[in-house]
């Protein structure tokens, strides 16, 4: 089948899942679900080796539901829903890519932050890509490592080549870390969206409170890694003066925009932060677009719309691999919860209860051990998002559960050579994925790592 043949499909299976989640309609969940599996019929054969594992796995997960539960038809149900609505996340954020990569802002703060003196090209570079990230997802790691290499000649760095091989060192570890956390400060994430969908006691303020103290300390830690680290080659020529923040500054303000209009959607039409962000996205694209083609006139409307429609090809169609990744991901993590049934497990976990508050430093631990062997954080944060609240574990509440997972989420995108991040980054960079998670990012892992179990357990006094 054609990309445009494969992107209808997926267009559509995000508008059936809207209407489902936002109407309470079954019928169209029904109808996403068909969708998605056109979807994933139209894309047979082109699927990454680590896509095609977990459908792999999601096809012997369902086998043992089949064998296991008795009448299974309902839980793959609602499994196939959680698969559509990761698949809908995804194609809801990509949207944001179109105005993103036309936007002259967007080119403007590339070239700010890369123009940045070396003390400052980290927490601009590492700030930037987290920020972007809101918005781009995973598709910032593109944009970002472009810039870099473009900007990073040998002439650049006075024709001294180890002085360029650091250089690219360092910006491409401050992006890593940077994009690592999303997980934690974007309201819009798929991380926040299982936290929120495995724990409905949870709400998005409590757990923020946590989130953005974990990323602002994680963010000063790889920082003080990068100063002490260095090197620091002396400069050949005068330097240039870095250019003006105010590009970044006009970005912070659109990113807070869209922001606020997902939380006003989740308010006025009485949804979950993650429905709201659904909606959101596609809307935020839209009005973004409409306004780069206001003097086409019609406020820009039109054009907005003939160039979604054009470009929808583009946007969703090589969207395949990583729809897979998450979405089979979440259909897996569903069964595995109803598999395990949580009330059982946590009745013979009894004995962390005496363990307190260590408990979410081992749960952090534990996301990101099984992340270096391939599982994904989907699967282990809601399997763990699921099991211990049951423990009901004095001071540890879950919100503070939740950011726990959340760090351990986030120091896998860090470090794990087989995430999709991780592998997109090492593609573009030609360097291993394993020498960037462990031998370029060792060290700021490990050093984060007890600062945060130190935090947590001060959390809990």
């Amino acid at each position: 089948m054609t990309q445009r043949t494969s992107s209808t499909l997926l267009a559509g299976t995000m508008l059936a899942t809207l209407v489902g989640l936002v109407l309470g309609n079954s019928w169209a969940h029904g109808v996403a679900g068909l969708l998605l599996a056109g979807y994933l019929i139209s894309l047979r054969g082109r699927f990454s080796r680590m896509a095609q594992g977990l459908l792999t796995f999601a096809a012997l997960t369902t086998a043992v539901v089949l064998w296991r539960v008795d009448g299974p038809w309902q839980l793959l149900g609602e499994a196939v829903g959680r698969f559509a609505f990761f698949a809908t996340f995804i194609a809801a954020l990509s949207l944001l890519r179109l105005p993103a990569y036309r936007s002259r802002l967007v080119r403007r703060c590339g070239q700010v932050m890369l123009s940045q003196l070396p003390a400052r090209r980290y927490p601009i570079l590492s700030l930037g890509s987290s920020l972007f990230g809101v918005i781009l997802n995973i598709g910032v790691l593109t944009l970002f490592a472009g810039m870099i290499e473009k900007s990073n000649t040998l002439a650049a760095a006075s024709g001294r080549e180890w002085v360029q091989n650091v250089r690219r060192r360092r910006m491409l570890i401050a992006l890593l870390r940077g994009f690592s956390l999303v997980p934690l400060i974007s309201p819009m994430g798929i991380g926040v969206a299982v936290i929120l969908a495995s724990m409905p006691s949870v709400q998005w303020h409590a757990l923020a409170v946590y989130a953005y103290g974990a990323a602002s300390i994680i963010f000063l830690v790889g920082w003080l890694i990068d100063q002490l680290t260095g090197p620091h080659p002396p400069r050949r020529n005068p330097p240039q003066p870095p250019l003006s923040l105010a590009p970044l500054r006009q970005f912070g303000v659109l990113l807070l925009s869209i922001v606020l209009l997902v939380f006003t959607l989740s308010s006025l039409l009485a949804v979950r932060l993650p429905v709201a962000t659904l909606i959101g996205a596609p809307l935020a694209a839209w009005l973004w677009l409409a306004w780069q083609r206001r003097r086409l006139g019609g406020m820009g409307f039109a054009g907005a719309t003939i160039t979604l429609q054009r470009q929808l090809p583009w946007l969703l169609g090589p969207l395949g691999s990583e729809v897979v990744v998450l979405g089979s991901a979440g259909y897996m993590g569903h069964l595995w919860v109803a598999l395990i049934d949580p009330q059982v497990l946590a009745h013979s976990l009894n004995w962390l209860v005496p363990l307190g508050a260590w408990n979410a430093v081992l749960a952090m631990l534990l996301v990101l051990v099984t992340a270096q062997i391939g599982l994904n954080p989907i699967i282990s944060v809601t399997l763990l998002a699921g099991v211990l609240p049951t423990l009901n574990i004095s001071g540890l509440t879950p919100a503070l559960i939740g950011a726990s997972l959340l760090v351990g989420w986030s120091l896998a995108l860090a470090s794990s050579p087989l995430t999709a991040s991780m592998l997109i980054l090492s593609r573009l960079s030609g360097v291993s994925p394993l020498r960037i998670g462990y031998r370029w990012n060792g060290a700021f892992v490990l050093g984060v790592i007890p600062v945060m179990a130190v935090c947590v357990l001060l959390a809990t006094v």
